[in-house]
């Protein structure tokens, strides 16, 4: 490229940013998103597989709600509604590898539990 001020041609060079390695950036986007995925796994496993306890269980009475059992046990696995002509039947599955519990809500109040948790 030439420029012309008056003086005569001058050249103009263009001076290009130096370029990242391809292979370079890929390898940091596959080890951030390992990174991430691990943090994901360690969250779940920690806020979710410790709440299905035998003791955890005991605590939930019936008549209790859909809400206080929650709170108790956390979000369910498996969720299965009913809706009757003379009532709404809720049914609460959790499972925790090879254990479930269920419980069953009418009309929003616990009717009953049952376990397959040991000691």
């Amino acid at each position: 490229m030439q420029i012309s001020n008056g003086e005569g041609p001058k050249e103009q060079h263009c001076v290009r940013p130096p370029r990242r390695s391809g292979a370079k950036a890929g390898y940091w986007s596959f080890v951030i998103s390992r990174l991430v995925l691990v943090l994901i796994l360690v969250l779940e496993i920690s806020c979710v597989g410790r709440r299905i306890t035998k003791a955890n269980v005991d605590e939930v009475a019936e008549g209790m709600s859909k809400k206080q059992v929650e709170s108790i046990l956390g979000p369910p696995t498996e969720l299965d509604n009913k809706d009757f002509v003379i009532m709404k039947k809720t049914t609460y599955i959790y499972r925790q590898g090879k254990d479930t519990v269920t419980i069953v809500f009418k009309d929003d109040k616990l009717t009953e539990k049952q376990s397959t948790l040991t000691d």
